[in-house]
Order: C-alpha cells, then structure tokens, then sequence
C-alpha cells in the first residue's frame, strides 16, 4: 500500500470515528430543545392568563373591534 492510500485509510478511520462518536448527541439535543420549549411556553400560558395582562389584552381586542372607519 503506497503512503498516500494509508494515510486516506487513516483520514477516513479518523472521520468515521467523529461521526460514530457524535451519533448520540442528536437525540439528546432534541430532548433538551423540547424541555425548553415546553417550559417557555408554560411560562408563557402563566403570563398571558394573569389577571393583569388578560385585561389588557381583553382591551386591545375591544379597542380594535370598536374601531370607527
């Protein structure tokens, strides 16, 4: 085997290493993304349906609807 074909053997072992070793890390990755988005918008449902936000938010809605062209 020359030099150069063992040296791409090795460049390939190399690579195919990396890629084995991330494989797990995707799935973990989605779970953590999933885990935050859930909790933002818990902490999202918590704001909007407080007293004082749902108020205004009732306003807004009144005021566009009320709207004389």
């Amino acid at each position: 085997m020359s030099k150069a074909v063992r040296v791409q053997v090795r460049v390939r072992a190399w690579l195919l290493g990396l890629v084995r070793r991330d494989a797990g890390m995707v799935t973990s990755e989605y779970a953590v993304g999933i885990i935050a988005a859930v909790a933002f918008a818990a902490a999202l449902y918590k704001v909007l349906t407080s007293g004082q936000v749902s108020a205004e938010l009732q306003g807004i809605v009144e005021r566009a609807l009320n709207v004389q062209m």
